[in-house]
């Protein structure tokens, strides 16, 4: 199996890890009832964790898509090569940083690993384009 098939593998169990952590902060404030009910209610604004939280899960959602065409991409045209192995890798790597970076409020490194992962997807796309 192509390491990129692999690294985007990681890449869901990554997802799945954003999507508890946000969903169990979000229960811890608004309860359990509101969990397994419809959630049609108006509910006050989140708290500062856990809506940091929903935030870095919908900023990986984000760009989880643009990874998924690379790295895919780059497999599906024999593109692949040690450089998109080590992109790949730079961006899941930056990518598992980001989450608790921003679950703690780290503010100036937070985005300088979002730029190291945004940087790791430009070169998957280019080598992808160009490569």
């Amino acid at each position: 199996m192509p390491v990129e098939l692999k690294i985007l593998a990681l890449g869901a169990v990554l997802l799945l890890v954003h999507i508890q952590v946000a969903i169990r902060a979000k229960t811890r404030q608004y309860g359990v009832t509101w969990n397994t009910g419809a959630r049609d209610e108006a509910l006050p604004p989140l708290g500062e964790i856990p809506a940091r939280l929903e935030r870095a899960r919908d900023n990986f959602q984000e760009t989880l898509p643009i990874a998924i065409i690379a790295l895919l991409g780059l497999v599906v045209a024999g593109k692949t090569s040690e450089i998109t192995a080590v992109a790949g890798w730079v961006w899941l790597g930056a990518r598992v940083v980001y989450l608790p970076l921003y679950w703690t409020g780290v503010k100036l490194w937070r985005t300088v690993v979002f730029g190291v992962s945004a940087l790791a997807l430009i070169v998957l796309v280019g080598v992808l384009l160009f490569g």
